[in-house]
């Protein structure tokens, strides 16, 4: 089992006006909780498998979890946190698993500011820290716009070698022969698919450059292929929004 870092699990709780997310150690979660996690990842997602979801699941270090006020599981995101010199330096990788939101809370913010609580707590214990991310949604990859300047793939032109060179040498190290450096995607041999009416792209969205980049890139998204991304954790790295939560979170 991998350990949580001690600056990871006292990542601060997010309440919001409807949701509040917390961070739970992975061995913490109990099949009450496992149960939920898995239905509302089989609302959202075709083919998801419970063998699928339990080995997944039994790897990762911690998940953030969001609760109404009634305590119903309403979203949930995965994380494992490692270290790493694949691309010959020593990096802390904070992987995304399974990540989902119910569509009735899209609106909440309560994701955003558990995962970034979290993730700028672990940053804060000194050293590169880099978010690996992959995503069959348009959806998902628009949260890289929206809290981080810099992170790759992005329609605003190639990355630097090194950049590149890291996200490969993790994405090999992490999923091997699944992983087309190539195309820049994973393809599992059982793969989660989006729900149908998840993959519409709305009328207001089609012009998004980064949803058009995003469909460009990935084009095997509706089949469940997984666009590998990268962005290095470091406050220098916000965006405006990204820092608007963060001093939220920092208030308390």
């Amino acid at each position: 089992m991998t350990p949580v870092p001690a600056g990871l699990v006292e990542a601060p709780t997010t309440p919001t006006a409807t949701l509040r997310g917390l961070l739970v150690e992975r061995t913490a979660l109990d099949q009450a909780t496992r149960d939920a996690m898995f239905a509302l990842l089989t609302a959202h997602f075709a083919g998801v498998e419970r063998d699928v979801f339990d080995r997944d699941l039994a790897e990762k270090t911690a998940a953030i979890l969001l609760r109404d006020g009634t305590g119903v599981v309403r979203g949930f995101s995965t994380l494992l946190v490692y270290p790493s010199e694949a691309a010959g330096r020593p990096v802390t990788v904070v992987y995304s698993g399974d990540t989902i939101v119910d569509r009735a809370w899209w609106g909440s913010p309560a994701l955003a500011q558990g995962w970034l609580g979290a993730v700028r707590a672990l940053a804060a214990n000194g050293g590169e820290v880099y978010w690996l991310l992959i995503t069959s949604g348009f959806r998902t990859y628009r949260f890289l716009p929206v809290f981080f300047r810099e992170f790759q793939p992005r329609p605003a032109g190639p990355a630097a070698p090194s950049d590149t060179a890291l996200l490969t040498a993790l994405a090999r190290e992490r999923f091997g022969a699944h992983f087309d450096a190539a195309a820049g995607v994973v393809r599992f041999p059982r793969p989660q698919r989006l729900a149908a009416d998840l993959l519409d792209v709305p009328s207001g969205r089609a012009v998004d450059p980064h949803v058009g980049f995003f469909l460009a890139r990935n084009p095997g998204h509706a089949a469940g292929d997984e666009l590998v991304c990268l962005t290095r954790i470091h406050d220098d790295n916000l965006t405006a929004a990204g820092r608007r939560i963060a001093r939220h979170l920092e208030r308390g």
